[in-house]
């Protein structure tokens, strides 16, 4: 009889121990995004601001063709090249050798690092930036476009490089970015740079191809 109840009692312990094993208590836990299928067609409006919130949008993707090498679209209009996982290659405004701020697939606690060659079109300078980057949680972050499900990464930039004068860059950028698979982009990005200050880059609004 002793051994019956025992039995019993192990049997109901191991089916809890499976429950808990197939729902996990902290949902992120749970959460894995893969790379997203971007399709030609595609389309995100962006706002980027300064110092004033604003949400009319004056930065448009368009995606034209998307390859196993990687994405080629416009930026208002001029070239833009992404990697295959969206990371930017080049735009109107910077190109970048090795960029990795994302790094599919993305799930809680996932680090990485990277090195990269930078140029800022706009003031001629170049240089190399050394990047840590790890996804810190996996949340709900609203932007003009809506509400999304996003995972939250940190990254920190140890900048280096030279400007068209030789004068030298030198110091550490900041930035939080959410990625958000329903929008199969980056929806929200809050960077801190000693040279140009605090910016922002909300999603105004998306198409996207199915």
């Amino acid at each position: 009889m002793t051994l019956c109840k025992s039995g019993a009692v192990m049997s109901r312990a191991a089916s809890m121990a499976i429950v808990l094993l197939a729902f996990p208590a902290d949902p992120a836990m749970a959460q894995r995004a893969n790379r997203p299928d971007v399709k030609a067609g595609d389309r995100w409006q962006f706002v980027v601001y300064y110092t004033v919130p604003s949400t009319t949008p004056n930065r448009t993707w368009v995606i034209t063709s998307v390859t196993p090498a990687g994405i080629e679209g416009t930026e208002d209009g001029e070239p833009l090249r992404l990697t295959p996982e969206l990371n930017v290659l080049e735009s109107p405004r910077h190109k970048d050798s090795s960029p990795k701020a994302l790094a599919f697939p993305l799930e809680v606690g996932k680090r990485w690092n990277y090195v990269s060659d930078w140029v800022f079109k706009a003031k001629g300078a170049r240089g190399r930036a050394a990047v840590d980057v790890v996804v810190t949680a996996y949340e709900k972050v609203s932007v003009p476009a809506g509400e999304f499900d996003a995972f939250r990464l940190e990254a920190r930039e140890r900048l280096s490089g030279t400007s068209p004068i030789d004068s030298q860059y030198a110091g550490e950028t900041t930035r939080t970015f959410w990625y958000a698979p329903a929008a199969r982009a980056i929806v929200r990005i809050v960077s801190h740079n000693p040279y140009l200050g605090p910016s922002t880059v909300e999603l105004v609004a998306f198409d996207l191809r199915r």
